[in-house]
């Protein structure tokens, strides 16, 4: 089983990629692949740009990372609100070629912020939104308060309670 897991975010110290790597970890017998937004940088999307430029070479390129899993493992960054600016903008590239970005694979959804609510808003955008892009989510999950919920060293949840929460919906959902 193959997992391709990424944080929706393009910090190079991203929380929500460190919940997503973590996560993929938990499952039994996977090949992970953690993917950094960072290598999939393209200009802002707009109808001019891809009018001039065509379908974007790294937008293909995502998809096909996407394709070639058996599980996504996605844990959204919160800007505002909303998904970031890094995120939107390969989702947006990606669903003009393909409108099924996600490709009906099994999704665990996730996110988590250095605040309580822990992305909650974002999650909440996600949860609803998705699954009309091809994403099929089996299970979704909060981490609220990163820094005091997380040990950074150790790379995992260091709530006992949060962490067994993840682990129930990955082992009840996967």
């Amino acid at each position: 089983m193959k997992i391709v897991a990424f944080g929706g975010s393009n910090s190079k110290h991203s929380i929500n990629k460190r919940l997503a790597t973590y996560a993929a970890g938990l499952f039994d017998n996977a090949e992970v692949e953690v993917l950094d937004l960072n290598d999939f940088a393209m200009p802002l999307f707009s109808v001019d740009v891809e009018k001039e430029i065509g379908q974007h070479e790294i937008a293909k390129a995502f998809l096909a990372k996407l394709a070639g899993a058996d599980i996504l493992v996605v844990s959204l960054a919160e800007n505002n609100n909303n998904y970031s600016t890094a995120f939107k903008n390969i989702f947006d590239w990606s669903s003009r070629i393909e409108k099924d970005v996600f490709q009906k694979k099994p999704m665990l959804l996730l996110a988590t912020s250095p605040g309580t609510r822990g992305g909650a808003s974002v999650l909440e955008i996600g949860r609803n939104a998705l699954p009309r892009y091809g994403a099929e989510i089996k299970g979704t999950f909060s981490l609220p308060a990163f820094n005091a919920n997380f040990d950074l060293e150790q790379n995992k949840i260091s709530n006992v309670e949060l962490d067994k929460e993840l682990k129930d919906i990955i082992k009840s959902s996967f």
